[in-house]
């Protein structure tokens, strides 16, 4: 087994902004450690420190056993990359090293037939199987039959943007668990995935030997999973040795003892500071009080070095103002509807002012239902219309947004909403995005993505919200936040979720079941297993 260990680690930004600062944690041999905290707080980056992609700019980082790392963007792969070569990149060194070797050997052979390159085809052949290769491809095949019903000589060359977001999220998990690596790194594993998929998750973080420091916003997972909470807010790493069940508890405490150590400290700097100056009224007409007055500054001096405790992190305090608007009794009909090659002909109505949750299993065709009656162009048969006064917004699960990419969140407001740049940095702080109002949209964090999302839903003034997984990126505060938007919005709401505790808010469920049929239920139905189509 492996291990983990940070030692003061600090991290700036390249806009001066500190992110973290003397960072110190340990995650043991075998623990399973969740790392939790605000979006933005550097999460993310604490991962990529960890695994090597950042130099620290001071401290150390020390890790024991194989590293198998899961990537955040695992589950948003739009490029033209194929099953092959995601599973080679969750692989050890020297084989992916092995592959590329290989796979530059095979372009040769396409180019020229000759004996120097039949021979060098021949030697990447024999590295690939001294490295591990051929073995590799033993476990990719169970970890394809798991993950996506089909043996690795059908898929290998699928291109990863035909699956599923949840599909390429349980195909990575697949290989990682069963891999070589002691030490997994995995950045919000569980988003995408499925509830089944999310129960298979747990069942997996509990059973593994492994060492894993993962991030994610799941409370029921945290729950079920997690022996070690690792939090990051305010620049500053803390540990809790329990479970999640009793953090919030343990944070509560830990604020107010910092809240009163900092009360400790103002009240004993006052009095130090009183002191200097009463000696040195003294030392005005007493030469005898000189010495006492220098002792009173050399100890009010050490003092002031020393420095104050840690201030407690302040709370987030976000507030989101869906407006929407009245609309036609019948927001959403649909009559005969087939999605293509994905469900089967279902009818619908859906009311204004309703909240609609559609659950199913990953790949049922629940984001195409969303793009569809947000008005992209998806293969269909059948009526899906929306009703009067009805304007749709989609909220994209994968935060596909091209249109946003090299501009900042001010800018964006400014230009599409016609905010002057006070009034667009007032919305962004209701958020919590005015400190990153002049980041580029791709190099937010995925949270702040998501909220940014939202306030252009806001903004937008729509009357239909097509919300697909809002809250997998989002934070505690970010998804309770939404959860009170929501209740507070004037319009119809139609949202894809795999959230279990945010579903509970929902009046009516549609569910796109394992079978191909498309079907309505009083109350959340978590069990539905993949569709059942040739693939």
């Amino acid at each position: 087994m492996g291990h983990v260990e940070v030692a003061h680690l600090d991290h700036t930004l390249p806009d001066g902004r500190v992110l973290l600062s003397d960072a110190s944690f340990r995650v043991g041999d075998g623990s399973v450690a969740a790392l939790v905290g605000p979006n933005g707080a550097g999460k993310t980056t604490l991962l990529r420190l960890v695994a090597g992609d950042l130099e620290p700019q001071s401290g150390s980082v020390v890790r024991s056993g194989g590293l198998g790392v899961m990537r955040q963007f695992i589950g948003n792969i739009r490029d033209e990359s194929a099953v092959h070569d995601l599973l080679v990149s969750t692989a050890p060194q020297r084989v992916r090293d092995a592959a590329a070797t290989l796979e530059r050997a095979e372009l040769a052979m396409m180019e020229r037939d000759d004996e120097p390159t039949q021979l060098r085809y021949a030697k990447a052949l024999a590295d690939w199987g001294d490295a591990g290769g051929y073995d590799a491809e033993v476990l990719w095949d169970a970890c394809c039959v798991a993950a996506l019903g089909a043996p690795y000589d059908r898929v290998r060359y699928r291109e990863v943007k035909t699956l599923s977001g949840g599909e390429q999220k349980r195909l990575v998990l697949e290989a990682l668990f069963r891999g070589a690596d002691e030490v997994l790194l995995l950045d919000e594993p569980d988003n995408y995935l499925d509830v089944p998929g999310k129960l298979w998750l747990e069942e997996r973080l509990r059973e593994t030997r492994k060492t894993v420091l993962l991030v994610s916003h799941d409370r029921e997972l945290l729950a079920h999973a997690a022996r070690q909470i690792v939090t990051v807010e305010a620049a500053t790493v803390w540990t809790h040795g329990g479970g999640f069940a009793t953090y919030a508890e343990a944070r509560r405490e830990r604020n107010e003892r910092l809240e009163e150590l900092r009360r400790r400290w103002d009240e004993e700097h006052a009095k130090l500071r009183a002191l200097v100056q009463m000696f040195k009224q003294k030392a005005a007409y007493n030469s005898d009080m000189a010495s006492r007055y220098q002792a009173a500054q050399t100890r009010l001096r050490r003092f002031e070095e020393a420095g104050p405790p840690e201030i407690p992190p302040r709370d987030q305090n976000l507030t989101m103002r869906l407006r929407g608007g009245r609309t036609g009794k019948r927001a959403v009909i649909c009559e005969a509807l087939e999605l293509t090659g994905l469900m089967r002909p279902f009818d619908a109505e859906i009311w204004y002012g309703e909240r609609v949750a559609v659950l199913g299993s990953n790949g049922s065709g629940k984001s195409h239902y969303l793009r569809l009656l947000a008005g992209e162009d998806v293969a269909h048969t059948g009526v899906a219309r929306l009703g009067a006064r009805v304007t749709p917004g989609l909220f994209a699960q994968t935060h596909a947004r091209p249109e946003l990419r090299g501009r900042t969140p001010a800018e964006i407001l400014m230009t599409e909403h016609a905010r002057l740049r006070n009034e667009a940095m007032s919305a962004l702080s209701r958020y919590e995005l005015n400190f990153c109002g002049d980041q580029p949209f791709e190099t937010l964090s995925g949270g702040q993505q998501a909220r940014l999302q939202i306030l252009l839903l806001e903004m937008s003034g729509c009357t239909l919200l097509l919300l697909d997984e809002p809250t997998d990126n989002l934070d505690l505060a970010s998804a309770e936040a939404l959860q009170q938007g929501l209740e507070a919005y004037e319009g119809t709401v139609l949202a894809v979720t795999h959230d279990r505790w945010f579903a509970r808010s929902f009046d009516r469920f549609l569910v796109f079941g394992g079978d191909g049929t498309v079907y309505e239920t009083a109350e959340p139905v978590w069990d539905e297993t993949r569709v059942d189509r040739p693939r």
